[in-house]
């Protein structure tokens, strides 16, 4: 048997897409998977150390990373209408000045709002859970949200100030690649490529075939309780670039990467 670390998130969209391959939902051969659940700026900071050999990252991290994690064609997030928001206290007006949380400095979400306002500067670095409740505390001026955060913001008093998302699919035509599964390089990991794209992308298919399988795993995990929420995550992060990135996965993602280099930001 051969045993492979994994790392993804405790986002529905994860929970929901590796399911299956976990839990004895697609046949995985010879292969185990030994999981790793933590917050997606953990793993990309973890990924710096090569800690896991299989693992989510943001595109901004894989980016960042391409010589250490080459990228798995299923699994990934990437879509339209499902970008991160810049939100701000209702009674507050936004400026380059505003205290802005954001939830890591190697999110994507981070290399939209640099992309979008290079003026930015005035930002603090916090777990994307913890940022809704620190604008309402009044801790921070504005947040930078994502995961099930668009779906809730409201609740917390809070006004959307620009849909990153939005603004990306007016510059380049194409879906916005949040986030994806990639594989460490050293040979020992890497000749396994191949199958691990098979099984995430059958455990995938699994997962869309038999929504409910994945329910109380997901529920174990999530930040947000409520099936509607659940649910409606899943729809938007969940889809055919999940299944297989395709020419226009593939695109999106390389004009981010040149969009940010030509920022220099990369």
């Amino acid at each position: 048997m051969t045993d492979l670390s994994i790392a993804f998130s405790p986002c529905p969209n994860d929970t929901f897409i590796f399911h299956a391959l976990l839990h004895h939902g697609i046949d995985t051969g010879n292969y185990t998977f030994s999981p790793h659940i933590d917050d997606v700026e953990a793993l990309n900071n973890a990924a710096f150390k090569k800690t896991f050999q299989i693992t989510k990252l943001s595109f901004y991290a894989y980016l960042l990373l391409k010589g250490e994690y080459e990228l798995l064609d299923s699994g990934s997030a990437l879509g339209f209408g499902c970008g991160p928001l810049l939100v701000i206290q209702e009674s507050k007006r936004f400026s380059a000045d505003s205290r802005i949380a954001i939830p890591g400095n190697y999110t994507t979400a981070f290399l939209l709002l640099k992309l979008w306002n290079p003026e930015i500067r005035n930002i603090v670095v916090t777990r994307f859970d913890r940022i809704l409740p620190g604008i309402q505390s009044g801790e921070y001026d504005a947040g930078l949200i994502i995961h099930e955060g668009r779906f809730i913001y409201p609740e917390y008093g809070c006004d959307k100030v620009i849909d990153l998302g939005e603004w990306w699919e007016k510059e380049t035509g194409l879906p916005i690649p949040l986030g994806c599964i990639a594989i460490r390089k050293d040979p020992e990991t890497v000749i396994h490529k191949e199958q691990v794209e098979l099984l995430i992308r059958n455990s995938v298919l699994y997962a869309k075939k038999n929504r409910a399988a994945s329910r109380s795993f997901i529920q174990q995990h999530a930040q947000e309780l409520d099936d509607k929420v659940i649910d409606g995550h899943i729809d938007l992060y969940v889809n055919d670039f999940t299944v297989s990135l395709g020419i226009i996965g593939q695109r999106a993602i390389q004009t981010l990467g040149e969009m940010a280099r030509w920022k220099k930001i990369l």
